[in-house]
C-alpha cells in the first residue's frame, strides 16, 4: 500500500497528469471509471484563482466520485501560491499539488512552473509556506532540473521533503528538454533510493503502454506512475495498465464500437459539466484522437470537429459504428498511432 498523508492507494497506483485544455472533469470522469487511482485538475493560476477570475475558478470544480483527486496550483510569487492554496482547500480536494514542473515558455520564463528550478531557495520557501498553510497533504511534480548542467533534483527532492511534502512526482526531462527526446528516469530511481527519502516517489515520461509501466516499476522502484500524453485519445491505457500488473497479460484495445460509445459518455459527460456550446467545442480535440487510424476518415473527421449540436454528433458516432465497426483496431495501438 502506497500512502499520501492519510490517502491510502493501492500497490503500484497510477496517477493521471494533471493536463491543460484536457484534465476537465469530463475526461477525469472517463480515466477514472479505466481505473486512474488519483486524478488531478488542469493546472490552475494562482494569480487567477486570487482574482476570482472565471476560468481559475471553475477549474476547482471536483465532484465525489473523483476522490482522491488533487488540485494542482502554480504561480511565481510566495503570497499568491499561499493565498491560492487556501483558496483551494475550501473545495475540499484530497491532495494540495504544486506546478513545479511546467516547460512551457509563458509559464517557465516568469518564473513559475519547471521555472522556479532557477530559484530553488524560493522553492523550498513557497512550498513550506504553503504546507504549513493547510491541512491537506500537500504534494509537487517537477522536472529533473533546468537543464543539462543542473539536474538538482535529488537535493531539491531532499529539501522538499524536510519541509513537509507528503509525495513528489517527478518528470524524467529537464525543462530545456520541454517533451522532446527520451524521459531519462535514471535520476528518477536514484532518488526514490536515496535512503533519506521517506515520501513516495512518483515516475513521469514517456508511460505509453502496460508494458512500460512494469518496466518502470520493476527497474526504478518508484512508488507510482503518472500517466500523461498517453491517455490523450486513450484513456482505457489504466485498465490496461493494471490488467497487466495483475495477471501478466495484455488486453486487446477498445473496438470501434466500444470507442463510440466512449465517445458519447464523454460527450454527455462534457454538455453535463459545461453546457452544449462549451462542451462539444471542449470535446472536438477528443473525439479525432479516439478514432485515430481508421480508414477514410477524413471526412468524417471533418463532421466531428464542425458539427455544433448533440444530435449531430451522435448521428455521426452512429455513422461511425455502422460504417467501421468491424475494423481490427488491434494494429492501431500497435503501430504506435496511439503511442505519445
Amino acid at each position: 500500500m502506497v500512502k499520501i498523508g492519510d490517502i491510502e492507494l493501492p500497490d503500484k497506483p497510477i496517477f493521471l497528469a494533471p493536463m491543460e485544455d484536457v484534465t476537465d472533469p469530463s475526461f477525469r470522469y472517463i480515466c477514472k471509471m479505466y481505473g486512474a487511482d488519483v486524478v488531478y485538475s488542469e493546472f490552475i493560476s494562482a494569480d487567477g484563482l486570487i482574482r476570482d477570475a472565471a476560468k481559475s475558478m471553475a477549474k476547482l470544480n471536483i465532484f465525489p466520485y473523483e476522490r482522491p483527486v488533487g488540485i494542482q496550483i502554480y504561480g511565481h510569487e510566495i503570497a499568491p501560491m499561499v493565498e491560492a492554496a487556501i483558496r483551494a482547500e475550501t473545495v475540499d480536494p484530497d491532495i494540495i499539488d504544486i506546478n513545479f514542473g511546467c516547460p512551457v515558455k509563458k509559464i517557465a520564463n516568469r518564473g513559475a512552473g519547471s521555472g522556479m528550478m532557477r530559484d530553488v531557495p524560493k522553492m523550498v520557501e513557497m512550498t513550506r509556506q504553503i504546507v504549513n498553510a493547510v491541512k491537506k497533504p500537500v504534494t509537487v511534480k517537477t522536472r529533473l532540473g533546468w537543464d543539462e548542467d543542473s539536474k538538482n533534483i535529488m537535493d531539491i527532492a531532499e529539501q522538499l521533503q524536510d519541509v513537509g511534502i507528503e509525495a513528489l512526482t517527478i518528470h524524467g526531462r529537464t525543462r530545456s528538454q520541454m517533451y522532446k527526446g527520451t524521459a531519462d528516469w535514471t535520476l528518477i530511481g536514484e532518488v526514490k533510493n536515496n535512503p533519506r527519502i521517506n515520501i513516495p516517489i512518483i515516475g513521469n515520461g514517456d508511460i505509453d503502454s502496460a508494458l512500460k509501466a512494469e518496466e518502470m516499476f520493476d527497474r526504478y522502484g518508484v512508488d507510482g506512475i503518472m500517466v500523461g500524453r498517453a491517455t490523450y485519445g486513450r484513456p482505457w491505457i489504466f485498465k490496461e495498465i493494471k490488467h497487466y500488473l495483475s495477471t501478466g497479460q495484455l488486453l486487446s484495445p477498445p473496438t470501434v464500437s466500444e470507442r463510440v460509445r466512449l465517445a458519447k459518455l464523454h460527450l454527455n459527460k462534457s454538455l453535463e459539466f459545461k453546457g452544449e456550446k462549451v462542451g462539444i467545442l471542449e470535446m472536438r480535440r477528443h473525439f479525432c484522437s479516439y478514432f485515430k487510424g481508421l480508414p477514410d476518415f477524413k471526412e468524417t473527421r471533418i463532421k466531428l470537429v464542425t458539427q455544433n449540436s448533440q444530435k449531430e454528433l451522435l448521428e455521426t458516432l452512429d455513422y461511425i459504428n455502422e460504417r467501421w465497426g468491424d475494423f481490427d483496431t488491434s494494429g492501431v495501438t500497435q503501430t504506435g498511432v496511439y503511442g505519445i
